[in-house]
């Protein structure tokens, strides 16, 4: 295929106002919210560094440059932490700088998935001949997915999307694919894409999960689409272009936890996951948890 393994940018959407976190989200960025003491952003950055990517470019909106300010150095913090022997805590604060290089790309007007992605176009160079999109408020675990998403394009060619296999009565939430089958059980190609279909109209089970690695043909794409309601360019109509244009597409179905950290429930569940991983934390929360639901 002479398709590269490697995803130098990843691209995560995060121009959103966070209206359900309110009021909140007037001063702090929704991204910048912790899952226990760490911010989404940081998982999505991990995620994407781990996959080989170099630099992350957050496209946002005027006023949220500060989830890029995240991934600068603190030199003035570090000294102090050094001086008062935090090494632990000297460690989380250089994590983020050290894991990747953060861009801004500015979206002046909320106009879509498919929008958002294509400001980060300007930024990519030639060697970007594929981009990886991270959703923020999908968290994916276990983390990897992207690394197999990179595999599996350079076996097919083309796009790779990931998805889960959720229940059929929970279908009209997600964005749900039509698929055929390939050799491999958890890789599928893609013939199309319904938007929060009815359960018993559903072309399948395997929903949409945020994360996308996209073949550099897909900004030609959202050039060419038009916008649907409120003006909105949409991602998945790119997506479905490219099929139409017989461009091979293809979904890992990834089979692990997502959780939603786009809403305060979804956020809280995920820090009680992780708190309750947590060597030092998790005993002592585990049995406040029994006790209080008794």
């Amino acid at each position: 295929m002479g398709v590269s393994m490697n995803v130098r940018t990843a691209v995560v959407p995060a121009a959103g106002l966070g209206t359900r976190f309110l009021p909140t989200t007037k001063v702090v960025p929704k991204e910048l919210l912790p899952v226990v003491d760490t911010p989404a952003i940081e998982y999505v950055a991990a995620e994407a560094a781990q996959a080989g990517a170099q630099r992350l470019v957050l496209v946002v909106s005027p006023g949220k440059e500060s989830v890029a300010t995240y991934f600068d150095p603190t030199p003035d913090l570090e000294a102090e932490l050094r001086g008062r022997d935090k090494d632990a805590l000297l460690d989380k604060v250089r994590r983020a700088p050290e894991l990747i290089r953060a861009e801004v790309a500015l979206q002046d007007k909320p106009l879509g998935l498919g929008h958002a992605v294509g400001c980060a176009e300007p930024l990519l160079d030639d060697s970007d001949d594929a981009v990886a999109v991270l959703l923020p408020d999908d968290l994916v675990l276990p983390a990897g997915v992207l690394s197999t998403m990179a595999a599996v394009r350079q076996r097919y060619g083309g796009s790779v999307l990931c998805a889960f296999d959720v229940p059929r009565e929970q279908v009209s939430a997600y964005g749900v694919f039509t698929v055929d089958g390939t050799e491999e059980e958890d890789v599928k190609r893609v013939l199309g894409m319904v938007e929060k279909p009815a359960p018993e109209a559903a072309p399948s089970t395997l929903a949409a999960a945020g994360r996308y690695l996209l073949d550099r043909a897909v900004f030609g794409a959202l050039h060419r689409i038009v916008p649907g309601a409120g003006g909105e360019l949409q991602l998945t109509d790119a997506i479905a272009l490219l099929i139409d244009d017989g461009h091979p597409v293809h979904v890992v179905v990834h089979r692990g936890v997502r959780h939603d950290l786009g809403n305060p429930a979804g956020l809280l569940r995920a820090s009680v996951d992780f708190a309750l991983r947590d060597p030092e934390m998790g005993p002592e929360l585990r049995s406040w948890l029994r006790d209080r639901v008794e």
